[in-house]
């Protein structure tokens, strides 16, 4: 089977390229266009063990620019990751990023792919789609996103649909819920918290601190997300993917202290706009649909991270 996964030197991309490879006769074709400079180094590192896998290919393109039908030639499956990640930064005028890559993109891969015999075209979302719920969130809930950010990636999703409708695309959607372990980008929260607390520096806490997220390890997510390949009577569904369990910021910051065996000091600043108070996902379909069962405790899963963090020093 050859799988075209596009974002494959990002955080999640790069995990979800390794464990496709370990699955038999598979080929896996890896494209991203290294669009944010500062994470050149840190995709270098992601794709390290990949680039020397014979069954793995991989192109730095910018899709909007490629030549998407040649990618796409013997493609089976596609998983499209890339996207332009982060709310606090999809304000402004730096929204045009957004919309290049997450809604433009999106349509042209699709366009590309409507021309090809496809099993799969599985578009990776998030929870940020939702906006504020209250308790386990479905994915019948009416989406209403708060940030520009989520708004491109539930434009994507629509497009996707509209796609589906028009062209039998066989679309599978999965919203993710706040992933996190080893490779985790650097402005993200834990690899914020963890550098902190190593080289004691303040932590910026947004709010007090008490808002609560379902955090889903790497690994949890991966294997949901993998198992879309062979699950059955998933196409045109909308699936989410959250964690074993719920935190506050606060109480992540103190099991990182108890681990890494440092206090933290902590800056208190004004609450960021467009990110929800909580979120929880519920994972009854992709339970259903994708045998899917996150074993990773919040421990052992911050474990996993320090450790991989503290081997990058």
């Amino acid at each position: 089977m050859k799988i075209l996964v596009t974002g494959a030197a990002g955080f999640i991309g790069s995990h979800l390229c390794e464990r496709l490879l370990q699955i038999s006769d598979c080929d896996v074709i890896g494209v991203d266009g290294f669009i944010n400079p500062s994470l050149n180094q840190t995709k270098q590192r992601n794709l390290r063990r990949l680039l020397t896998h014979p069954h793995f290919q991989f192109h730095e393109i910018d899709l909007r620019r490629a030549d998407l039908e040649s990618l796409l030639g013997g493609v089976q499956v596609v998983y499209h990751l890339a996207a332009m990640p982060g709310v606090r930064t999809s304000w402004g005028t730096d929204f045009q990023a957004y919309v290049d890559h997450n809604i433009v993109v999106t349509q042209l891969l699709l366009e590309a792919v409507r021309k090809f015999p496809l099993k799969k075209f599985i578009y990776i979302s998030t929870s940020s789609v939702y906006g504020e719920k209250v308790g386990k969130v479905t994915e019948d809930s009416i989406p209403t996103p708060l940030s520009p950010y989520g708004v491109s990636k539930l434009t994507a999703e629509y497009l996707c649909k509209v796609y589906q409708t028009s062209y039998n695309i066989p679309i599978v959607i999965l919203r993710y819920f706040t992933v996190y372990g080893p490779r985790q980008r650097s402005d993200m929260a834990f690899h914020r918290f963890i550098k902190g607390i190593l080289n004691d520096e303040p932590l910026q806490i947004y709010g007090d601190g008490s808002q609560t997220r379902d955090f889903t390890f790497i690994r949890d997510c991966v294997e949901g997300t993998v198992a879309v390949l062979k699950a059955e009577n998933v196409i045109g569904e909308t699936i989410n993917l959250g964690g074993r369990e719920r935190a506050s910021v606060l109480d992540v910051i103190t099991q990182l202290e108890e681990l890494i065996g440092r206090k933290a000091t902590l800056e208190f600043t004004e609450g960021l706009k467009g990110e929800p108070r909580d979120t929880l996902a519920d994972i009854t379909k992709a339970q259903q649909l994708l045998d899917y069962n996150p074993v990773i405790t919040l421990k052992n899963g911050l474990t996993s991270q320090i450790n991989d963090f503290v081997q990058m020093l």
